[in-house]
């Protein structure tokens, strides 16, 4: 598996017990280039959770950690960031957003980001 992709985790969060939380920790570990988008400041790994939106480059995964009905404001940023692919984590599953990818055609799974990253399948 190609090391370095750029990641956004969007629904990054502080809390230590979050699966956001320790998806960060397990990217950084594997080598990858981690940004974060989440409601509070801080700092995981790191990497530094912002709580704007900012036009990212060369974001290869965006992994979503936020429930579908907390997404829709986001769909049109989300598909202008141009990632290669999108991970609904459990919980984050949303077939509205999936048709608008698809017509934006962007790849998407529904999977667990901590398991990818366990199983080398990231």
């Amino acid at each position: 598996m190609q090391k370095n992709k750029k990641t956004l985790v969007f629904g990054a969060s502080l809390n230590p017990s979050r699966y956001s939380n320790m998806a960060m920790h397990k990217l950084v570990t594997n080598g990858h280039e981690v940004v974060a988008f989440g409601l509070k400041e801080g700092e995981v790994e790191g990497v530094k959770i912002d709580t704007e939106l900012k036009s990212y480059k060369d974001v290869d995964t965006i992994t979503m950690y936020m429930n579908p009905t907390r997404q829709k404001p986001f769909y049109d940023y989300l598909i202008a960031l141009h990632p290669k692919r999108i991970i609904f984590n459990p919980g984050t599953e949303n077939p509205e957003f999936f048709k608008l990818l698809e017509g934006a055609e962007i790849e998407f799974e529904t999977s667990c980001t901590l398991v990818l990253l366990g199983t080398n399948q990231y």
